[in-house]
């Protein structure tokens, strides 16, 4: 910055009987000096920003992809339900390795429906052994499971052509099929397949409805499925085979989940037999619990990320006072100019200090746009990734971190300058 421009600029900061101007005209002339120097700088300056600039856009294309995968699980189990409960055996890998596999009985589903009066809704769930589908010399292998008729209340889905499965359907053990769209492009069914015959478990199932589509997640289909009544699952895998069973449940009174989750505990210790000291062997989640443990990774694994590529900042910081630094050093002369004509040691120090952070902001500022764009191209780049979502908070975290850098890594050179003796600096060649 030329001498002349400068002692000008502070001049016009003095009035006529030597009092400085207001400290709002005092920060905006510093703030103003600051973009000319930059300006003045351009390559040097972006240099300057660059580390800042890549710390920045590396922190916000990595927490753009996880929230954005984020909100994608989470809408998933918002399908499931905030009045859902879910029954299911439990077992732990050490038991499976030796044998010891705990499962629910067909009886406990009619023992929940007596006792415990707080359910409104269940749905028996299992899966036959068997998991290939045949049509007209197509075959695939879906998810195939027999469910009752309150499969669609529970779980809040639906069919959205023919119907799904009926009360009669299901005391009658018919074979009969509701599908997922997948399925229909797999098998090269008709695209509306109702009234069409699929061959499983060597025997016809005809299709009589097909589910609303709910798409992918984590790159895998949830539409390659097929759904067969309970009491046709049951006829298909015999009196002697022991499937996985579990149970959806749908609460009365949400306000009183709790409540109902306790009083279920205790009808199945009971059911089976379970002493005071043993464990159980089920366990009762809700759609919420699991979402929100799901949450918990997510901002685990956010944290974790940002931390380890939130270095690269503190690099750019060093970055910032070495050039500050240097900045100085050709600017003594300036200095002792500016210090003869009336600034004080204090108009100096907040002078490079906001030319530090407008340097950091600005880097910041660039590398948020371009972690944004990087999180929105590589997101469209890995097929069926749910789209990139950059939070608010990161925006903000982003440009408060960025300032901070600025003041932080910007006192040192700012202390220098200001300390420096005019009648020496007027000296400085």
């Amino acid at each position: 910055m030329p001498a002349r421009g400068a002692s000008a600029r502070w001049q016009s900061r003095v009035g006529h009987d030597g009092s400085k101007g207001s400290d709002m005209n005092l920060l905006l002339e510093s703030l103003r000096s600051a973009l000319m120097s930059i300006r003045a700088h351009r390559l040097r300056s972006f240099l300057t920003s660059l580390g800042i600039i890549i710390g920045v856009a590396s922190v916000i294309t990595v927490i753009s992809l996880i929230q954005g995968l984020s909100k994608s699980v989470s809408d998933q189990f918002e399908g499931l339900g905030g009045n859902g409960l879910t029954l299911r055996p439990h077992n732990e890998f050490k038991d499976i390795m030796r044998g010891k596999i705990n499962y629910l009985r067909f009886d406990d589903v009619e023992q929940l429906r007596l006792r415990v009066d707080e359910i409104r809704e269940l749905s028996p769930v299992f899966s036959p052994n068997a998991s290939e589908v045949r049509f007209t010399g197509m075959s695939t292998t879906a998810r195939v499971f027999a469910t009752t008729a309150s499969y669609q209340e529970v779980n809040q889905r639906y069919a959205t052509v023919g119907r799904f499965i009926s009360d009669s359907d299901n005391a009658s053990a018919r074979r009969v099929a509701v599908i997922g769209e997948k399925l229909i492009e797999e098998l090269h069914l008709p695209a509306n397949p109702v009234g069409q015959f699929v061959l499983y478990a060597n025997e016809w199932f005809k299709i009589i409805g097909v589910m609303e589509k709910r798409g992918e997640i984590f790159g895998m289909s949830q539409d390659n499925y097929m759904i067969i009544p309970y009491k046709t699952g049951q006829s298909i895998i015999g009196n002697n085979t022991r499937p996985q069973l579990q149970i959806t449940l749908a609460v009365r009174d949400l306000s009183k989940i709790e409540e109902t989750r306790s009083h279920i505990r205790t009808v199945m210790r009971q059911t089976h037999r379970l002493t005071g000291d043993e464990r159980d062997d089920f366990e009762i989640e809700s759609a919420d619990h699991i979402a929100k443990s799901f949450d918990q990774i997510s901002t685990t694994v956010t944290l974790v990320m940002g931390g380890v590529v939130g270095i690269a900042l503190l690099v750019g910081g060093i970055g910032i006072m070495n050039i500050m630094l240097v900045s100085v050093k050709e600017r003594t002369r300036e200095i002792g100019i500016c210090k003869a004509i009336g600034a004080r040691s204090r108009d100096i120090l907040l002078q490079f200090l906001i030319e530090a952070v407008t340097l950091s902001l600005l880097g910041g500022l660039l590398g948020l746009a371009i972690g944004y764009a990087l999180g929105v191209a590589i997101a469209s780049m890995i097929p069926n990734f749910p789209p990139a979502v950059v939070p608010w908070w990161a925006v903000a975290l982003a440009v408060l971190f960025s300032g901070t850098v600025g003041v932080v890594f910007g006192v040192v050179p700012a202390s220098q300058a200001a300390r420096l003796d005019p009648i020496e600096a007027l000296r400085y060649e």
